[in-house]
């Protein structure tokens, strides 16, 4: 069962409504814009009691595996697990090596990058931020990010009538950019799937986490679920440099202090 929209409908009651009726729906969001982040669209769906998977294109960055030139998106994937007490299991990364703002942080901060992130604009490998951003990032885990990405840039493209990576461009002043792309959003409902046995099959779930978290590793987004808990009680402290960035886009002048 699908829903088409446009992009406007983070959690939307008829995913919702579907999801719970029929065990599993597809979101296909046509003519959208980047907004940051695909765990917010995921974990909308756990606090609904449903499990939820997110994916899209982006513009093209990503070399792929054994190629030199942007062809793929960093095209990030999202998942997320509803917990009947606590956080969900969440986790939403770029299939490049690392997200490109990373790349950008690394440009601004003046440091050198990894020498497996990316190549520069003649397909060499590069440790220069800024020959990695004129250049081509590189895929996670070889053949296999590749193949991954190359899955999301199906199914969040062509499968809904929407754009490849390299068919998109940075929007600009001309407007002759084409900045926009499709998202899917898969939701599936644990109490539909299993009916009255739902609570034992989270029982069953939460003891894979126990014994993840028994050996000494953590859960996907743990470092984020306690950042934000801080953040709630502590407040948040950026560098002075973003800060005046901040107060130049909203035309402010920053304060000295």
């Amino acid at each position: 069962m699908a829903v088409r929209c446009w992009p406007s409908s983070r959690a939307s009651p008829p995913l919702q409504e579907k999801t719970q009726r029929n065990g599993i729906a597809v979101l296909m969001i046509n003519h959208c814009f980047h907004f940051s982040a695909l765990w917010s669209e995921v974990e909308a769906l756990c606090a609904r009691g449903l499990a939820g998977i997110a994916m899209n294109p982006t513009h093209a960055f990503v070399a792929p595996s054994g190629g030199v030139q942007a062809l793929l998106g960093t095209n990030p994937f999202a998942f997320s697990w509803p917990r009947p007490n606590g956080n969900p299991y969440t986790f939403d990364f770029a299939t490049s090596m690392v997200a490109r703002g990373e790349i950008e942080l690394h440009r601004r901060a003046g440091k050198a990058i990894a020498d497996n992130w990316a190549l520069d604009d003649h397909g060499q490998p590069t440790t220069d931020p800024t020959a990695a951003l004129e250049g081509a990032m590189l895929p996670f885990g070889g053949h296999k990010g590749s193949a991954l990405s190359t899955m999301i840039e199906l199914l969040a493209g062509p499968l809904i009538n929407d754009a490849l990576s390299h068919e998109t461009h940075a929007a600009n002043e001309e407007g002759t950019g084409r900045p926009c792309h499709g998202e899917l959003v898969i939701a599936l409902s644990p109490k539909t799937f299993l009916g009255d046995q739902c609570d034992a099959g989270l029982a069953h779930a939460e003891r894979l986490f126990e014994q993840i978290l028994g050996q000494g590793a953590r859960l996907p987004s743990q470092r984020r679920f306690e950042a934000r808990e801080r953040s709630l009680t502590s407040g948040v402290s950026i560098p002075v440099a973003l800060y005046r960035d901040l107060k130049a886009l909203t035309g402010e002048k920053a304060g000295e202090n």
